[in-house]
């Protein structure tokens, strides 16, 4: 017959009974303890949550602005070798006389449109950057200098002679003598042909910068690579701007020869046929002779 058991030991599982229920608890307030600093370190008020996505787009906004404008700013050694080379020529076309002081501009053909000399600026002060890219249209970019005043004869001067590169308009003392006179250069010389014809053409009057004086510019150089313009300066082309440069020299030579041989009357000119004759053999003359 199995015992009673006695109070003691009722009293030691009791006891025992109240340490395991509070061990347990103990156990399940525990997570409940944790659980707010959890939920309290991942939640965020409206206001931190729209202030860290705006933190974030702008450290994140500088870096797709600034690789366009890299793009944009760069020039290909190609085109930076044509903005010095329109400096060079207007250096040179200043220093030797041809334009004196601002007068005078330079351009070079480039891509659909042209590279041309900036609007009233020294020319011992211009810098690559300070060459104008003039497109075919006679837009420019938005933060180019302003062209040359005379970017309309230029251009028109470019469409209408597709095989040219180069345009040089100066003020030259005896050209523009010569166009204030009105008088065109016939072929007193043989060298007038090295123009490309039997005479230097004097094109109308119309101010300067106008669409009116890009037109005249079109059809005197149509057929013909220099021209006097009435009451202005003159025009020369070439297929590179060396040769532009040169042909204007040469024009500039010849006026003054003209203007010479004026005072002492008028002088005897050559034949159609003559002058027919001196074209044909220029083109086998020089070491850049046209192949025939």
């Amino acid at each position: 017959m199995a015992s009673k058991p006695t109070t003691s030991s009722k009293a030691t599982k009791a006891a025992a009974g109240k340490s395991a229920a509070k061990k347990s608890t103990s156990k399940k307030m525990a997570p409940r303890k944790a659980a707010p600093k959890k939920t309290a370190s991942r939640k965020r008020t409206p206001k931190q949550a729209a202030l860290k996505k705006s933190t974030s787009s702008k450290r994140t906004t500088p870096k797709t602005q600034s690789t366009p404008k890299t793009k944009s700013a760069r020039i290909s050694k190609a085109e930076l070798d044509a903005r010095q080379g329109v400096i060079a020529t207007a250096l040179k076309m200043s220093v030797t006389g041809l334009s004196p002081g601002r007068s005078g501009n330079v351009s070079c053909r480039w891509n659909d449109g042209m590279l041309i000399t900036p609007s009233g600026m020294p020319y011992e002060q211009i810098k690559s950057a300070d060459i104008v890219f003039v497109d075919g249209n006679g837009q420019v970019g938005p933060r180019a200098k302003k062209p040359s005043s005379e970017w309309r004869f230029h251009l028109s001067a470019y469409k209408a002679r597709p095989d040219m590169n180069a345009v040089v308009h100066t003020h030259s003392l005896h050209a523009v003598v010569l166009a204030c006179a009105h008088k065109p250069i016939p072929a007193f010389h043989y060298m007038v042909a090295l123009a490309g014809g039997d005479h230097i053409p004097l094109i109308p009057y119309a101010p300067f910068g106008t669409e009116k004086l890009a037109d005249y510019v079109a059809v005197g150089i149509s057929q013909i690579d220099a021209c006097l313009m009435a009451n202005h300066g003159q025009i020369a082309l070439g297929k590179s701007l060396e040769q532009a440069l040169e042909l204007a020299q040469e024009i500039e030579i010849m006026a003054q020869q003209y203007v010479k041989v004026l005072t002492l009357g008028l002088p005897r000119l050559l034949r159609r046929r003559e002058m027919q004759d001196v074209l044909e053999r220029i083109k086998t003359y020089g070491q850049h002779a046209q192949k025939t």
